[in-house]
């Protein structure tokens, strides 16, 4: 994820509300017996475009998603929300994980996946059109997804990069 566009923020500044993807159970088999732990992995965003990801592991379920949050607060981007929906189509790859972004009118709702449905609704898009393809695996669902989100552009930086305006933007 080495983009020139994710703009890393720091967390200090936002209010940041924290979502619960999934929680694991691990058990480590010892001579003296089962030994359990807990893996959480959490999604935090401000729902105005700010979002990250975490995994937390401890021997408590409230620990480990402690963990997970303060784990996502170091991994932050700003990504790009026009009328509630992403700028445009995108794919998102991770792993076995592949995710499909599609602008969706308003009104449409947030179609999509349980892992992916934490990551859109902490950005703070409403309405989207989105599909999850290959693996189902929550962890590398949520890190395609937001991928996918760092690779969202929206027309001002285009038109920027380009040096050209915005009409010719959307007109080519």
């Amino acid at each position: 994820m080495a983009n020139a566009n994710i703009k890393r923020v720091r967390s200090s500044e936002i209010e940041l509300k924290d979502k619960l993807v999934g929680v694991n159970r691990v058990t480590k088999v010892t001579k003296g017996g089962r030994a359990f732990t807990f893996s959480a992995i959490v999604v935090v965003g401000n729902e105005k475009g700010i979002v990250g990801h975490g995994l937390g592991k401890a021997k408590e379920v409230t620990d480990a998603i402690s963990k997970g949050v303060d784990d996502a607060k170091k991994t932050l981007i700003k990504v790009p929300v026009i009328n509630g929906t992403v700028p445009h189509e995108q794919i998102g790859k991770f792993g076995g994980a592949l995710v499909f972004l599609k602008p969706a009118a308003h009104g449409t709702g947030v179609i999509a996946g349980g892992a992916m449905r934490a990551v859109l609704e902490s950005v703070g898009i409403t309405d989207v059109l989105a599909k999850s393809k290959g693996s189902s695996n929550p962890h590398n669902v949520v890190k395609a997804t937001i991928h996918a989100l760092s690779l969202m552009r929206d027309p001002a930086t285009i038109a920027q990069q380009r040096g050209i305006t915005m009409e010719k933007v959307f007109n080519g």
